[in-house]
């Protein structure tokens, strides 16, 4: 790809090209000083400082899609940015098969983000929203378009007398193409997804052996059976997504603890590179699903976006000023371990009174045997029961939705979200504690938090792996 590309050397070592390739793009504006804040300046040390942001000028608000530019949050200096690039040419070098940035540039990123979500697009339409200079739309996006990652349509009017036709940007689907895979308890779910993260097929395989090596090589063969589907699919494909519950090390690859497969501190995406023999992004499941809705389904818009997942787990995924909140060490938004109880039952990550203690499918399962003595019971006899009006079934499923509503009332007081999606397989059972969920959010949330509407969203199983496959397309952005 011409300019910041992934490319190879002689000695077929890969490499990056960094910010270092490209012009600031956009309207030049000048500060109090007469500097420009879009070229080279000097800082009060002598070091050169780079603006806060070149796509939309701004360090306090980002298009979705550029905010993860390195230089957001202030200057951004030279030193610091050699050492990026060194570390950028060295993971590229030491691990070929680690998901790489497909653009660096901002602008490229803000312009590829929004038409991946919204194509088509006018290049006016892209400067309105980017707030990038329509020369820096046109500049941005031509290596897209010569790469084939973007296309231009056949001119349109936008009105009658309108003058000049206009020539709409989208995406080009089936450029190329993701796989995502979801471990649950007892299946991998696997989809391959085109640009836009349209599902073009599914598969699924049973999991028996859970241990790392025979989970990464049940994933190998999913993956090929996946990828032999179609004859384009192989040849286009170079990424794989993973979605797993519990504390995920993106950055690293690792899983650092799993409760559903009993996984502490294993490098998946290391092992899985070396079965399937693509780059590999591994993602906490919840949170990938909250990338998945942010961009491509109801939080497409938002700035402030928060999603709850009900079932064997109790998850949530928040996105602030467009960005996923992921925190230091990467478990914001375990919304599942807020303590809502003081004197409730302890859980399995040694806290006592969570939310998923008293609400996933297992804790609710483990109330009812132990209020009916019922110890053969599962999980659907627990429905059953609470269906035909059984007392202790029925409060069961009214305590799980209680501790429900306050997490998520807590959740949105604290963050402020637009919009919160509610999903998962536990939707199954909405109708024994909706009503719950919904009067104890509104009786805990703080004054107008509790405008903030609750969208439920049905979730096949196969969502899960969709997800997965979003995250794969993301890991194309800086």
């Amino acid at each position: 790809m011409p300019g910041a590309a992934v490319g190879a050397d002689a000695q077929g070592v890969h490499a990056v090209g960094g910010p270092e390739d490209r012009e600031p793009e956009g309207a030049v504006e000048r500060d109090g000083r007469g500097r420009s804040r879009h070229e080279w300046s000097q800082g009060r040390s002598g070091e050169r400082v780079i603006p806060a942001c070149r796509g939309c000028r701004s360090s306090a608000k980002h298009p979705t899609g550029h905010a993860s530019d390195p230089r957001v949050g202030g200057p951004f200096r030279e030193n610091q940015y050699w050492t990026n690039l060194f570390i950028y040419r060295y993971v590229a070098a030491v691990f070929p098969n680690q998901t790489r940035p497909l653009v660096t540039a901002p602008a490229e990123t803000a312009i590829l983000s929004l038409l991946l979500a919204e194509s088509p697009l006018s290049r006016v339409e892209l400067a309105r929203r980017t707030g990038l200079s329509s020369t820096a739309v046109t500049k941005a996006a031509r290596p897209l378009i010569d790469d084939g990652y973007l296309h231009e349509l056949p001119p349109e009017r936008t009105a009658p007398g309108a003058g000049r036709p206009v020539n709409p940007l989208s995406v080009t689907p089936d450029r190329e193409f993701f796989v995502g895979v979801k471990i649950s308890a007892d299946t991998l779910y696997g989809t391959v997804c085109d640009l836009r993260s349209r599902p073009r097929v599914h598969a699924s395989r049973p999991l028996v052996d859970r241990g790392p090596t025979a989970v990464c090589a049940l994933i190998a063969d999913l993956v090929d059976e996946l990828l032999d589907a179609r004859p384009e699919f192989r040849s286009r494909t170079r990424h794989v997504g993973i979605a797993v519950s519990g504390d995920v090390d993106r950055p690293g690859g690792r899983v650092r603890y799993s409760v559903l497969p009993g996984w502490r501190d294993v490098p998946l995406a290391e092992i899985t590179a070396r079965a399937t023999g693509l780059s590999v992004t591994i993602a906490n499941d919840v949170k990938a699903l909250t990338v998945a809705e942010h961009w491509f389904g109801d939080g497409i818009g938002t700035e402030y976006f928060a999603l709850v997942t009900i079932g064997a787990g109790i998850g949530s995924g928040i996105v602030v000023n467009g960005q996923l909140i992921e925190g230091a060490y990467g478990v914001a938004g375990e919304m599942g371990h807020i303590s809502v109880d003081p004197a409730g039952p302890r859980c399995h990550c040694g806290s006592v009174g969570c939310v998923e203690a008293i609400a996933s499918s297992d804790a609710i399962l483990g109330t009812v045997r132990r209020a009916t003595g019922h110890t053969d019971l599962d999980f659907d006899g627990t429905v059953r029961l609470a269906r035909d009006g059984d007392r202790a079934a029925r409060e069961a499923f009214a305590q799980a939705g209680k501790a429900i509503g306050v997490g998520i009332a807590n959740l949105v007081s604290l963050v402020g979200p637009e919009r919160v999606v509610v999903t998962g397989e536990g939707l199954d059972t909405y109708d024994l504690f909706g009503v719950h969920i919904r009067e104890a959010y509104t009786a805990h949330c703080f004054k107008a938090a509790a405008k903030c509407p609750l969208t439920l969203r049905p979730l096949p199983w196969e969502e899960w792996a969709r997800a997965a496959a979003v995250v794969s397309i993301q890991a194309l952005f800086p």
